[in-house]
């Protein structure tokens, strides 16, 4: 009886304890399902407090005897929310299954309560935050994947190791940082440790060699560093080792050839040294070989033939060399991917490759290859690809390459083949890619190619074909890249390839090609590039063209296309539009406003009419304006200023005019301005100045006028300014000297005045030229120009420069031309000048020496020719007396009784008209004047150096050689006075060789004649 009572009572209390257990499960798992806000599957449909019988709701696993929850599985619901913190109240949980869902929040420290949890799947969800550190504590865990959330970061908690039944540790795809603990060297059961794609550093730990069960160990996609520790040769179990794609250096441990299980072997991207280790032959179970894209030295070891069950191997970007092992395919008869491009392999590709017969992918590009290519291949009947580019190959091009007929990528470019392309090649009915280019090939393209039913890619640039492109080529229904420039290619375009509906690429730049452009061009509805440019079309372009509504990038350059642009105007995608040097003869289509995202304008050299289109300045991306060398004409358009990427606006050659617009200077990225040669007036804004970028301002051969304003120092970064061909006046800005990194100076053709500014001095990289001439600069050359040690080029010409030519000027050995003439230079030229010729001097009066007259003492006064007849006195004066005052003052003094200091006498040989006149004084006073002298220091008594006139003379300033200013009077008489006017002049020049007054100048001496 008191057993019976003591069975009751037990089964009481278990029942009370099981109605209890069902009670809170209950509650715990519709808490769960209030933390999901989006179930679109309608996974928990049946969760509801309706049912109590929650071991039937999906996903949930429950004891039979308890009915304690086990294990939740609600893996790929397509759930959204947060996992529930009241998960961590269902402590029989032994499986929990939340992965592949979109799932969100932390990951709750909660769970770490679930002490009989086996498997713990996260997975594949957007969960953040840090690993909790209390999961360490879960001891019965075999199972932990958490990886493919981007969000979860932090360091692997180092509490990990205590983990000690733990067989799969997944943490791929997060963003974990910080190192491997070498704790994780504990798990002694481990099988899987998988931590690719974080952001793991440091080192791998040497204790991972202590994971003796480890099957698979991927730490690909990190930024690990050190070395390939040795005592991973300890993993005999292990299958798989994947280290790609870090930092790892040194060399590679032999110790690595011990692992007999191993099948994929991954180290690509890396930074590893020295040798493929001899020992990797014992690899018997190696399937992939992935070793690319490290510093790899030495040759392929012949130790790699022993692989029988290769079927990847990947040696390609590393730095081995030798000739390739004429024993590879020995035994690797299941080898499919040999892959051996981008390092430095020498020699003759070995005929024992063909015994590799279940190869598909053969890739021996980027190397340094030489010989033929075997014929053999063409044995090679499983090859989908071959890629033989950028080797030193020759001969021709296999015809047996034709049998390849599961061959889908074909590429030979960049070696030395020569003879034409075989027409077995159109056999090759799987062909998507032919790259041919830069060879030197002959001859026509086989009109079979267009048998290429798959073709996608071809390329032929930079050979020496010929003839008309075949019409088969529009055969090529899937043909989208053709490119063919730079070839001898002649005739007309084919109509045909109007056919090729997918072509988005065509390229037949760079020929000699004749005609027009096809009509059929317009059922192009997928291009995207059409490049025509260098050859010899035209015609204009057809109107249906303008369905071409996919088009980015033009180039018709170089022909001799005309008529209207617009029918290339139909895209609104246009990023580049280039139809330089044709005849196109109508406006600019205002249509290219319609394309945003336009870059580059380029309209030089047509026929061009009209206005620039408003609409322009509606593309902001746009960079290169060119519309140089046409008929436009107009103002340019203030609209332009919204274009502020602007790097080239050329729009030199044209009939602009108006002022150079202000707003010009708001160009921040500005580098060239091109405005030459065109009807520009006004003055220069200071504006423009603003722009620090200019590399390059030429605005020669227009009507602009004033001073050059000082601000023209602030282009600090130019290289190249003209400014020649205008009416500028002033002295040249010293400022210019700020420009440190100015190529090339022009500033000829112009009025500046004063002297050369000492600033120039500080030019030290001009080169090209340094062109002053054709202005009014005054005082002498500067000697410092030697210091412009780089320059090439230095015109002075057509000035009033004064003085001698320094040595200095000499002595540039950089000069190659120098031109210093029609000035008022005097003196010995030094024997530095030699080398040039007469040229560089002539019309320097003054001026003798070699390579120009020989100097001597008698400097007698040349014939004056092309004058009337008159009488020139010479006197010297200063800036502050008026001829007038010395006049007046000779009238005073002819009243009084004359005070001699010196003797003056009038020689003439003759009183004809045909006489010249020289003033003789005793003493040294007397001086000499060549009548060549002066009139070159009055350019022929230009009406410019006019100071004063009057009944009986005009008088004129002059600057001689010597840098002496003098006054010139020239008497004035009537035909048939020339006794009066003679007897007039011998009493002047008398009197003003007598008197002497403070107030009044100095005679010098006289000339007369004819």
């Amino acid at each position: 009886m008191a057993s019976f009572v003591f069975l009751l009572t037990w089964l009481t209390m278990v029942f009370s304890l099981t109605v209890l257990v069902s009670s809170n499960s209950l509650v715990t798992l519709l808490e769960v399902k209030d933390s999901f806000s989006d179930d679109p599957l309608n996974v928990l449909k049946n969760w509801n407090s309706n049912n109590t019988d929650y071991c039937s709701w999906t996903g949930i696993t429950c004891d039979g005897d308890t009915g304690v929850v086990t294990s939740l599985n609600l893996s790929a619901g397509s759930l959204a929310g947060v996992i529930s913190p009241s998960l961590g109240r269902l402590t029989g949980l032994q499986v929990l299954d939340l992965s592949s869902n979109s799932l969100t929040g932390h990951i709750p420290t909660s769970l770490s309560n679930l002490t009989s949890l086996a498997v713990l799947l996260l997975y594949s969800n957007g969960l953040s935050g840090t690993i909790p550190a209390s999961f360490g504590s879960l001891s019965s865990l075999r199972v932990l994947r958490l990886g493919d959330n981007p969000g979860v970061s932090g360091p692997i908690p180092d509490s990990f190791g205590d983990l000690l039944n733990l067989t799969v540790l997944g943490l791929a795809s997060c963003n974990l940082t910080g190192s491997i603990p070498r704790q994780l060297g504990r798990l002694t059961k481990l099988q899987r440790l998988v931590l690719q794609q974080n952001q793991l550093q440091g080192l791998i730990p040497p204790e991972i060699g202590d994971c003796r069960d480890l099957v698979d160990l991927v730490l690909a996609n990190n930024n690990i560093s050190g070395s390939i520790p040795a005592e991973l040769g300890s993993l005999a179990n292990l299958q798989i080792l994947n280290l790609g794609n870090n930092s790892l250096d040194g060399e590679i441990p032999s110790q690595l050839g011990k692992l007999s299980q191993l099948f994929y072997l991954n180290f690509m991207a890396n930074k590893l040294q020295g040798p493929i280790p001899r020992s990797f032959g014992r690899l018997i179970s190696l399937q992939n070989l992935d070793l690319s894209e490290n510093q790899l030295v030495g040759s392929i070891p012949d130790e790699l033939s022993e692989l029988s069950e290769l079927v990847f191997m990947v040696l390609s970007t590393n730095q081995l060399s030798g000739p390739l092992p004429e024993n590879l395919c020995q035994n690797s008869s299941k080898l499919e991917h040999l892959l051996l491009s981008t390092n430095n392999f020498t020699g003759e590709i070995p005929l024992s490759l063909v015994s590799c017969q279940s190869l598909k992918q053969l890739d021996l590009a980027n190397n340094s290859l030489s010989g033929f290519i075997p014929s053999e291949f063409g044995e090679l009947l499983n090859l989908t690809d071959l890629l033989l580019n950028n080797n030193s190959f020759s001969g021709t091009i296999p015809r047996s390459l034709g049998n390849l007929s599961n061959l889908q990528t074909l590429t030979l470019y960049h070696n030395g083949l020569q003879g034409r392309i075989p027409e077995e090649l159109g056999m090759l009915q799987k062909l998507e890619i032919l790259f041919l280019y830069e060879n030197q090939l002959s001859g026509e393209i086989p009109p079979t190619i267009g048998n290429c039913s798959s073709l996608e890619m071809m390329d032929f640039f930079g050979n020496q074909l010929s003839g008309s492109i075949p019409g088969s080529l529009g055969m090529l229904e899937n043909l989208n890249f053709l490119h063919l420039r730079g070839n001898g290619f002649s005739g007309e375009i084919p109509v045909s390839l109007g056919n090729c509906h997918q072509l988005a690429i065509l390229d037949l730049a760079d020929n000699q090609l004749s005609g027009g452009i096809p009509a059929s061009f317009g059922q192009l509805e997928s291009l995207e590039q059409l490049m025509l440019y260098h050859n010899s079309l035209h015609g204009s372009i057809p109107d249906e063209m303008f369905n071409c509504k996919n088009v980015t990038r033009v180039n018709l350059s170089n022909n001799r296309l005309n008529g209207s642009l617009l029918p290339l105007c139909g895209s609104s995608s246009l990023l580049s539009f280039d139809v330089t040097n044709n005849s196109f003869n109508f406006d600019v289509p205002a249509q290219l406003g319609n394309s945003p995202m336009l870059k580059r304008i380029q309209l030089g050299s047509n026929r061009l009419i009209g206005g620039i289109p408003l609409t322009l300045g509606s593309i902001k991306e746009l960079s290169i304006l060119d519309l140089s060398r046409n008929s436009l004409a107009g103002e340019i358009p203030e609209e332009l200023a919204s274009c502020s990427k602007l790097t080239h606006i050329a729009l030199n050659g044209n009939k602009f005019s108006g002022s150079v617009p202000a707003w010009l200077g708001s160009m921040s990225q500005l580098g060239e301005l091109k405005l030459s040669n065109n009807g520009f007036s006004g003055i220069l804004p200071v504006e423009l100045f603003n722009c620090s970028n200019l590399l390059k301002l030429s605005l020669d051969d227009n009507q602009l006028n004033g001073t050059v304003p000082t601000q023209i120092g602030e282009l600090v970064s130019i290289n190249v300014l003209n400014l020649a061909d205008n009416k500028f006046s002033g002295p040249i800005p010293a400022s210019i000297g700020r420009l440190t990194k100015l190529y090339d100076l022009r500033l000829s053709h112009n009025s500046f005045t004063g002297n050369i500014p000492f600033e120039l001095s500080q030019l030290q990289e001009l080169q090209s030229t340094l062109d002053l001439s054709y202005n009014h600069l005054t005082g002498e050359i500067p000697p410092f120009l030697k210091s412009l040690s780089k320059l090439e080029n230095l015109d002075l010409s057509h000035n009033s420069l004064t003085g001698g030519v320094p040595r200095q000027i000499g002595e540039m050995s950089s000069l190659v031309k120098l031109d210093l003439s029609y000035n008022r230079l005097q003196g010995e030229l030094d024997k530095v000048f030699d080398r040039w010729p007469v040229q560089s001097f002539e019309a320097n009066a003054a001026l003798c020496g070699n390579p120009i007259q020989t100097c001597s003492t008698n400097n007698s006064s040349r014939r004056r020719t092309g004058l009337d007849a008159a009488s020139i006195a010479v006197v010297s004066i200063s800036a502050t007396v008026i001829f007038a005052l010395m006049i007046a003052a000779i009238v005073i003094l002819k009243k009084r009784s004359p005070r001699r200091t010196c003797e003056v006498n009038c020689a003439s040989t003759s009183s004809s008209s045909n006489t010249h006149r020289h003033l003789l004084m005793k003493g040294s006073m007397r001086r000499e004047f060549r009548w060549g002298a002066v009139m070159e220091a009055t350019h022929y008594l230009n009406d410019e150096f006019i100071i004063g006139s009057g009944g009986a003379g005009i008088v004129y300033r002059a600057e001689l050689s010597t840098g002496e200013t003098v006054a010139v009077k020239k008497f004035l008489h009537k035909e048939g006075d020339a006794f009066l006017l003679d007897k007039c002049f011998d009493r002047e020049v008398k009197t003003l060789g007598r008197i002497r007054h403070r107030h009044l100048v100095k005679l010098l001496g006289f000339l007369s004649g004819a």
